[in-house]
């Protein structure tokens, strides 16, 4: 015997069906998907900027922090404080442009599991959100507003 809750009159006046009816027509997959994309694109593209002057000059400053705060056990400083700023400036724009979107996802992904690892581990709740970010679209891409659907990147 159906229940009340379970009729289909029931289910359509809940406000919390009805909520969720309104959120998935009012926030589509591939909008949501964007904002994925533009929102982990500024963090690492701003962090990126905190270590250039002008266009990009690494400052004295960032290769100073990957002497000592930053240091790897697999790169010398100098290449490690080029590496990072060179994929914090790239991989941002390349997702914000969503080209090559699963890719530069997973990129930024590495460099997330490197700062959790090798520099800040106690930052772990930080870099979970960021991990939370990049899955999806390394997952599913850079869905129907990204260039990656124009040129035919999967």
């Amino acid at each position: 015997m159906a229940t009340l809750a379970q009729s289909p009159a029931a289910r359509r006046w809940n406000p919390f069906a009805l909520f969720a009816r309104l959120a998935e027509r009012a926030l589509p997959l591939d909008l949501l998907l964007l904002i994925q994309r533009f929102g982990i694109a500024a963090i690492f593209f701003l962090s990126g900027r905190t270590k250039v002057e002008g266009w990009f000059t690494l400052s004295d400053t960032t290769f100073y922090l990957f002497e000592t705060d930053y240091a790897l056990p697999f790169l010398q400083p100098v290449h490690a404080a080029y590496a990072a700023t060179t994929a914090e400036h790239v991989f941002p724009i390349l997702l914000v442009l969503g080209l090559f979107t699963r890719f530069s996802a997973a990129a930024l992904l590495g460099m997330t599991l490197t700062i959790q690892l090798f520099v800040y581990p106690d930052a772990w709740p930080t870099h979970i959100s960021w991990a939370g970010l990049l899955l999806p679209l390394i997952a599913m891409g850079g869905g129907r507003l990204a260039l990656d659907r124009a040129v035919r990147i999967p």
